[in-house]
């Protein structure tokens, strides 16, 4: 698919209506996640990587390991983490901004889709913010969401997404979630997960993606369960009639035996990953699981002569005790030294890019068989003739049987525990 004309042809075709107003001189590839969703589904028993884009180091690395892959792949921002009140460069407002240059700049013609990942709905009160936010960051280039209304009770999670849904555009890749996403406390089940799907469904609603609370944690592991395959595939298998991906959420800190274990035993086409790709990019010790490495004092190891330089870390971590910050406090450190760190030495940039490269180029290899999904995200485009596939099923639910109170009545029946309140940046 490296044809010339085909991917002129692609780039007229494929890219939607936001990114073609922003950036109506690009060749970079910029796509709803709807198409990459679809490439891996043609794929098979593969997942692409949502790396999350922390700072511009991490989403340069991905970037060339994409294209080195050739795999479609997914730039991600949280709205804790990218929002009103970020603690990274990278926000929902500039990150397609920086990802079309970052493209253009190194010549990666693989699809890429530029994700909201949890925007969060923890009350209804947040409503009337979101429905003023959401539209600005799709006018800001945003291809992809993920609605995150799941720290409320089910029946208010199902209405927020359907009330929220008329602000976000048909074309987009949509993600949904149920049962908090924090570990291993209040898992999701069949009915709630569900619940959630068939109602959406009732209204018109297709999610491309739904991510569950199977056991994943965000962050740094701090125990040794991690996500429950079985659980998921269970999960997955009910949702079939209504063709509904997995999005598998705090990988850091589960084995590549087990990532691999989801690739090959669920539907999860997304796989987000945030804490590994931050500690790679600085240079610091990770094991298999891609968490961070700590000594027996408790703090992070440095690996001499990788990411960045050994004076800048020591900045670093001197700041972060300055503020008090331990553990996954250090993701802070982001905003307060991203411009410092582009002040480094080109070799220090180029080598922190190199880092995060080789981890993502493994991961989507060899773990994530993702190679070569990017020519089925371009066939795919090349089918429909479009930017837009368009819902993958039709409607199946009644509508008469989804109306308000009978959400909120069918709620009342559903045996769920939402469990502790989590963490949802990665």
């Amino acid at each position: 698919m490296s044809n010339t004309s085909a991917y002129t042809k692609i780039l007229e075709i494929g890219r939607p209506p936001n990114i073609q107003k922003l950036f109506p001189h690009s060749q970079a590839l910029l796509v709803s996640g709807k198409i990459v969703d679809r490439a891996l589904i043609a794929k098979g028993n593969a997942m692409t990587m949502a790396a999350n884009g922390r700072s511009t180091f991490v989403i340069r690395g991905a970037l060339m390991a994409a294209q080195r892959a050739n795999s479609a792949i997914i730039i991600e921002i949280a709205r804790s983490e990218g929002g009103a009140n970020a603690y990274c460069p990278v926000s929902l407002w500039n990150m397609a901004r920086i990802v079309d240059t970052l493209c253009n700049e190194l010549a990666i013609t693989v699809p890429v889709a530029i994700h909201a990942d949890h925007y969060g709905i923890k009350q209804e009160s947040d409503m009337k913010m979101a429905k003023i936010e959401v539209p600005s960051i799709f006018e800001a280039g945003i291809t992809s969401i993920a609605v995150d209304a799941s720290h409320m009770p089910d029946d208010k999670n199902l209405l927020a997404n359907i009330e929220l849904n008329e602000y976000i555009p048909g074309w987009a890749g949509l993600e949904t979630e149920v049962g908090e996403i924090k570990g291993a406390q209040g898992l999701s089940t069949v009915d709630d997960a569900s619940f959630l799907i068939k109602g959406l469904n009732a209204h018109g609603i297709c999610a491309d993606w739904i991510a569950l609370n199977n056991g994943s944690i965000h962050g740094l592991e701090a125990s040794g369960q991690g996500i429950q395959v079985e659980l998921t595939g269970e999960i997955h298998k009910a949702l079939a009639p209504f063709e509904t991906s997995g999005a598998q959420h705090g990988t850091s800190g589960n084995s590549s035996d087990r990532l691999r274990a989801i690739c090959q035993q669920t539907a999860t086409t997304k796989a987000n990953v945030a804490t590994a790709l931050q500690m790679v990019s600085w240079g610091l010790e990770v094991n298999d699981d891609g968490n961070a490495i700590l000594d027996k004092s408790g703090h992070f190891v440095k690996v001499p002569g990788e990411g960045v330089s050994e004076d800048m870390w020591q900045q670093m971590v001197t700041y972060a005790d300055e503020k008090g910050w331990k553990g996954g406090d250090y993701k802070k450190l982001n905003l307060a030294f991203e411009n410092r760190l582009c002040g480094q030495e080109k070799t220090i940039r180029d080598r922190m890019c190199d880092r995060v490269e080789a981890f993502v180029h493994t991961m989507l290899v060899d773990v994530f068989s993702a190679e070569d999904s990017a020519d089925l995200a371009k066939e795919a485009i090349l089918k429909a003739g479009s930017y837009d596939l368009g819902s993958k099923v039709e409607l199946l639910e009644d509508p008469e049987e989804w109306t308000k109170d009978k959400i909120i009545a069918r709620a009342a029946t559903l045996d769920t525990d939402k469990g502790p309140e989590g963490d949802f940046d990665d």
